[in-house]
């Protein structure tokens, strides 16, 4: 079985754009910053569809904050490394972007390895940096990542709304598929032990590797199990394939996915019939057109899927996760300039009602997104809803 055609042009366009940012600074930026110039670094797979998301969120939430004038004479500008998800060519784009001065920060992308594999040279340099990395060892144990912050869902999180979901409507048993990488082997130990203490037997579990692209025959020896529902752990190509797969093999039961299975607003057409109805839990933000805007963040919130929507035409989940780092970071820039102790001290206490949710970060716990940012979306009719 192929993988799905799941890059279109925009996906192609966008590599080139994110391609064109790589090992440059935008606006003419020289090494030396201009004195008022604060570079935000960027390590990130120019190939990966989820990480041109990211850096299509931040140029973006750069330019508007640099609209914005928050910053008074400081402006900040995006310098990209493409990583390759590669760990070892990660760790030499941040020893290159910690060693500029101009660097005040930088935000790592989807590569799990790539972020605990650098950590030690983070902290060693002592360079903030804000992870979007789904796996929970990227921020933990905070001990050894005094430096490093994580925004986006948490496992813990993540499970116990889907199991609470799955209690609410007495779903009697589950299959489960997972990565066998950081993150899908963390998350489904985090997922049976909620799974557990709501009493629901798992009939199957079994993993695949992050960069399979035919899936079909586990997601076939999943379903023969019989289960009332099939609970997917895997980014969101593969999470594409677990759907389409569950169909090919008539499959009947309830089909959810965890958060990190997140991709655009509107599904590809390849994977669109096998999704519908499919429940994933995730932020509001993928179904921002259902929420009103009766607070202040809720209002950001819309304007900004409006701006990214207006700039790339869809709208990818994670991007609001890069958006708010960049916030983030410029509020602590605002204050105290490009001064790395004093911007760390400040994102280690930050808390804001940000585009993915409430954020809370303290010196104890290095990943912000809180429990209650997550909800429940459903897939109808091609796009992602707020579920009733």
């Amino acid at each position: 079985m192929r993988l799905p055609r799941l890059a279109t042009a925009s996906v192609v366009a966008s590599t080139l754009l994110l391609a064109g940012l790589t090992g440059c600074t935008s606006d003419g930026a020289g090494s030396d910053g201009g004195g008022n110039t604060i570079v935000i670094g960027a390590d990130l797979d120019n190939s990966s569809p989820v990480d041109i998301a990211y850096g299509r969120a931040l140029q973006l939430r750069i330019e508007q904050e640099n609209a914005s004038g928050r910053l008074g004479d400081k402006k900040l500008v995006l310098r990209t490394q493409d990583n390759r998800s590669d760990p070892a060519t990660s760790v030499r784009n941040v020893s290159a972007l910690a060693d500029d001065p101009t660097v005040a920060a930088m935000v790592m992308g989807s590569c799990n390895d790539c972020v605990v594999e650098a950590a030690r040279t983070i902290g060693t340099k002592k360079v903030p940096t804000i992870a979007l990395a789904a796996a929970d060892e990227v921020a933990q144990p905070v001990a050894d990542r005094q430096y490093v912050f994580k925004l986006g869902p948490n496992s813990s999180d993540s499970s116990a709304t889907l199991v609470a979901e799955l209690s609410r409507t007495k779903v009697p048993n589950v299959a489960v598929l997972y990565t066998d990488d950081l993150y899908g082997s963390g998350g489904e130990k985090v997922l049976t032990a909620e799974l557990a203490k709501a009493h629901i037997p798992i009939t199957l579990a079994r993993s695949v590797k992050p960069t399979a692209t035919d899936i079909s025959q586990t997601v076939g020896t999943l379903t023969d199990t019989k289960p009332a529902a099939l609970l997917v752990l895997t980014g969101p190509d593969q999470a594409a394939l677990a759907a389409i797969g569950a169909k090919a093999a008539a499959f009947k039961g309830a089909l959810y996915l965890d958060a990190a299975a997140a991709s655009d607003m509107f599904i590809p057409k390849a994977s669109a019939a096998a999704t519908d109805d499919a429940t994933m839990v995730f932020t509001q933000i993928l179904a921002i057109d259902d929420v009103i805007a009766t607070t202040p963040a809720k209002a950001a919130r819309k304007e900004w899927f409006r701006d990214y929507i207006s700039r790339y035409g869809n709208y990818s989940g994670v991007a609001a996760f890069a958006a708010d780092a960049v916030d983030l970071i410029a509020a602590a820039v605002t204050r105290v300039g490009n001064n790395h102790d004093q911007i760390r001290a400040i994102l280690e206490t930050s808390q804001i009602d940000g585009i993915s949710g409430p954020i809370r970060l303290t010196p104890a716990n290095h990943s912000g997104l809180m429990p209650q940012a997550m909800t429940l979306l459903v897939a109808r009719a091609g796009r992602w809803r707020l579920a009733s």
